[in-house]
Parts: C-alpha cells; sequence; structure tokens
C-alpha cells in the first residue's frame, strides 16, 4: 500500500501531506552506534550503569571494557578502556558497594581496581557452586542485585540436545548478599538473559527446543519447575543442600509422539509454571534475550514500568506488558524496535532514559549482520500512538493507547485475532496448533479515547491471542499505529 501510494504521490495525483501519517521508527526512537576501539571485539554480553556515569560492557570474549562519555550525541566520542581479561565468557556484571561482580561460566566473581590505574587488580571468588565443563552450551547469565543484596543467576543445560551433565546445569540459582548458594527453581533449557519486572520479581527468557514449544519470558517462582526436566537429576542435591526443603521431584512430563497441551500437563505436574509471555516462533523473534524494566519515569517514552527484551535472530527489541492475573504472571509482547547493527543480547536502561544494547552474531546469525555492536538508543520526546497496554478481562480484552483513538477510524473490520498454543513435548519445539479464530468486536470506547474495550469470543485458557489492527488513527494527529500487533499469552482467565 506504501508504494502504491508513492506512486500515486510520484506523478501527482496525491497530496505529500496524506502520507504524513505514515508513523517512522526514527521519529520516535534513535540508534546510535558506539564505536569500538581499533582492533577490539565488544562482543555482546552484559552491560551495568557505574555511579561515576561510566558504562561496563562484558563480553562473549572474557573482557570487561569501561565506557566514558557514552551519552554523547555522536557515538564517536566515547572513549573505551579496558578493565580486565581472561574471563571465562562472563555475560552479565552487577556493582555494588566499589566492586564489581561478574557472572561467569563457573563461578560469581568480583573484582576491583584499588590502585587506580583503570585496570582490576583485585579478584574474590563469590561463590562457584555449580558445574562447568568445556561444552559450548553452558551459558550462565546473572541479575544485578535486589534490594536484599540477592543476585540471580541462570543455567543452561550441557548441549542443544539438553544434557545436565554438571551439577545445576538447569537451574536457577538465589546468591544470597554472604556468597551463599541456594537453589531457586529447576527446568530450565537455553536461556537468553534474566532480570526483574517492577515489582522485583524474576523473570528469564528461555529460547525455543525441547520442551519448549516456542521461546517466552518465563516467571522463575521460588521452587518452580520450568518445563524442561533434563536437569532434575539434581533434585537430591538441591534438598541436601537444603536439608529437604526444596521439595520433591516434579513427575516427569509426558514422553508421547504427540506431545500435550501444557493446560493439561500442569493439572500432574504440580510445580509446573507456564509461560508468563509466549513469543510466537518466527513471528515476533527466535531467540529473546536480556531482560530490562524501564524504571526511567518517563524520561525513556510512555512506557514506564514496561518490560523491554533483547532478541539476537531478528536483532530487535520487544516491549513486555505483565499482569499477574490469579496465580501467574500472563500478559503481552509487543513490536518495538528494530534496525540493529547485530544480535541484541544485553539490554540496559538508565535512569536518563537511554537504552544501552550489545549482542553479537556468533553462533547462530543475526539479521543485523555484524559481528558485534555498542548501540544506544534515545528517545526523541515525540510520543508514537502505540497499544499501550492489553489487559484481560473475562470476555476480551481493554486496551489502552498512548494517545486518544479516533472513534471514526474503528469498524468491525478494524481489530482481528487468530489464537493458538503449542504443545509442550520432547521433541525440538512445536508447530502452532489448535488454531481458534475468535470474533472481536469493539464493546465501547472510553470518552477520552485513550482505552477501548474488545469484546473476544472465544477466550482460549493457554492460548496466545494474536491481535493485529488495521486503519486504526489517533484522534488528533490521524497517525496509524506504530506497531499494530501484540501477542497475549492467557494462562487464566480474568474474574473480572
Amino acid at each position: 500500500m506504501k508504494h502504491f501510494l508513492s506512486s500515486l504521490l510520484s506523478i501527482g495525483f496525491l497530496s505529500s501531506a496524506l502520507l504524513a501519517d505514515e508513523p517512522k521508527q526514527e521519529d520516535y526512537y534513535t540508534i546510535t552506534h558506539l564505536k569500538a576501539p581499533e582492533g577490539a571485539v565488544i562482543e555482546g554480553g552484559g552491560i551495568e550503569l557505574l555511579p561515576d556515569g561510566r558504562v561496563a560492557v562484558c563480553t562473549r570474549r572474557g573482557e570487561i571494557w569501561m565506557l566514558e562519555n557514552p551519552g554523547a550525541a555522536d557515538g564517536k566520542a566515547a572513549k573505551w578502556s579496558l578493565f580486565t581479561n581472561q574471563l571465562h565468557e562472563p555475560l552479565s556484571i552487577a556493582y555494588r558497594d566499589g566492586w564489581l561482580y561478574a557472572v561467569q561460566r563457573a563461578e560469581l566473581t568480583r573484582m576491583k581496581d584499588t590502585d587506580g590505574d583503570g585496570r582490576a587488580n583485585v579478584y574474590e571468588t563469590v561463590t562457584d557452586g555449580w558445574g562447568s565443563s568445556i561444552n559450548y552450551h553452558e551459558y550462565n547469565f546473572g541479575t544485578r542485585f535486589d534490594d536484599e543484596g540477592n543476585l540471580y543467576t541462570v543455567l543452561c543445560l550441557t548441549g542443544s540436545s539438553g544434557k545436565a551433565t554438571n551439577p545445576f546445569r538447569g537451574w536457577s540459582m538465589r546468591i544470597d548478599k554472604d556468597g551463599t548458594l541456594h537453589p531457586w527453581t529447576s527446568g530450565i533449557r537455553s536461556p537468553g538473559g534474566i532480570g526483574f519486572n517492577k515489582t522485583k520479581d524474576v523473570f528469564y527468557t528461555d529460547n525455543q527446543g525441547l520442551w519448549n514449544g516456542s521461546s517466552s519470558l518465563k516467571w522463575l517462582k521460588e521452587g518452580s519447575f520450568q518445563g524442561n526436566p533434563n536437569g532434575n537429576v539434581w533434585y537430591e542435591l538441591a534438598n541436601k543442600m537444603t536439608d529437604g526443603k526444596f521439595g520433591p521431584e516434579p513427575v516427569f512430563p509426558p514422553t508421547g509422539n504427540d506431545g500435550v497441551l501444557l493446560t493439561e500437563a500442569m493439572k500432574n505436574i504440580e510445580q509446573l509454571v507456564p509461560p508468563a509471555v509466549v513469543f510466537p516462533h518466527k513471528r515476533i523473534g527466535n531467540s529473546p534475550t536480556g531482560i530490562e524494566t524501564d524504571h526511567s519515569t518517563g524520561k525513556f517514552g510512555p512506557f514506564a514500568g514496561q518490560v523491554f527484551v533483547g532478541e539476537q535472530t531478528h536483532s530487535k527489541i520487544h516491549r513486555v506488558f505483565l499482569e499477574k492475573v490469579g496465580e501467574f504472571y500472563q500478559g503481552a509482547v509487543f513490536p518495538f524496535m528494530d534496525g540493529f547493527r547485530t544480535g541484541n543480547i544485553a539490554v540496559r536502561i538508565s535512569e536518563n532514559g537511554q537504552l544501552y544494547t550489545n549482542g553479537s552474531n556468533r553462533g547462530w546469525g543475526a539479521r543485523g549482520g555484524k559481528l558485534f555492536a555498542m548501540e544506544r538508543v534515545d528517545w526523541t520526546g515525540k510520543t508514537p500512538f502505540e497499544i499501550h497496554e492489553m489487559r484481560a478481562k473475562p470476555d476480551g480484552f481493554t486496551l489502552t493507547f498512548t494517545k486518544p483513538v479516533d472513534p471514526a477510524s474503528v469498524s468491525e473490520d478494524t481489530f482481528s485475532m487468530e489464537a493458538f498454543t503449542y504443545l509442550y513435548q520432547k521433541s525440538y519445539g512445536s508447530p502452532e496448533v489448535e488454531a481458534v479464530t475468535p470474533k472481536v468486536t469493539v464493546a465501547s470506547i472510553a470518552d477520552d479515547g485513550k482505552s477501548l474495550r474488545l469484546s473476544v469470543e472465544p477466550m482460549t485458557l493457554g492460548h496466545v491471542h494474536a491481535l493485529k489492527v488495521d486503519g486504526l488513527t489517533a484522534k488528533e494527529t490521524k497517525e496509524t499505529l506504530l506497531n499494530p500487533e501484540a501477542y497475549y499469552t492467557l494462562n487464566t482467565i480474568a474474574s473480572e
């Protein structure tokens, strides 16, 4: 349609004013490349913001770099210096009380510079209570510290086939302020990142594969089982560490060739927690990674308190709205930004509203094409017309918007929906199954135009409800939605 309109414009049939309402990502958010030093390979790991304004960046190649002047308008003005090297694939870093903590494959290490030369010279092992080998797949991601000084880590299984040949592979762990290690959850497959939502609950991203029909954002509820049983061989050790308090090993999932629906498996597996938000494979991305909640109180735009998630394969960043309905979290994932140079891994938002991301395309490739990149996203101050929230109701959804909608742009064809789910099975991934085409009608529009109620029949428990919006415009600017789609995972039917 855009090409058709452009053709009409070029031959004089349309005024350029008719194309002014087409939104462009760069009108609202810009990407600045932070050029690495000559010869350096700043290949994505973790990002931490330091009290003195510097940005610390760790890399898959075992280095930590310090970045001065990271927020300058010209990315070339940023100044890099090497803080340490020869670490074992650190993928997360956190700062506390003058120490920089690196989550390596085999341990949590803290380090500092005590002689003022800009290089770490003191190193201490905080804990190394899990196993690691030379297998390429044993990634390890960690959070920053919570309000009690705890740090959480999530340990990838051994190999893409998903074995757990070393202690606590396929688990998440809590590390107390004093370094004491506690088993936290089992059932992990191949994490891409871990972080907190706005209420400080812990979430991680897991990638499609064995026992994971599609990639997703999952809630790490203490004592829960996340779905992959291959790491459950460490339940005996977990109970030894906790004097038997961690609990019994989950019932092994069904292994039939046809798989089962997760809603059915949950009836027999007491500890199983469903994904909070499923990221439909290929539709939204293939490999979700870093997790970051926007705590900038509006300095990064209109999405304060929402979660941003990196995407490695598609070189994107997603936006997630979460709500807790009944016992479990659920919510919607929205496209947010694309066009990054490499596969996004870490995502970090500063208090002044600048988002930093880095990444790599090594191993799996990425649409961005570059081996590595460090980039910054800035809000221009202009608010995009977007679906702000998508909340579940007993008979549909309430949508809120960043700007009032034009009621005249709403018709019976404006909103459409598909619903589908995935098999819970030992095989790698799953096709979309149990497809439903709900009937969607607009039940009401708020007087201020900032929200509307959709009636959806049926609402299907355990399904992703994929919403498409066509032709909706903002009341004042007449612009269309920047991202006219959303994917809501329905774990619980709302009671009101």
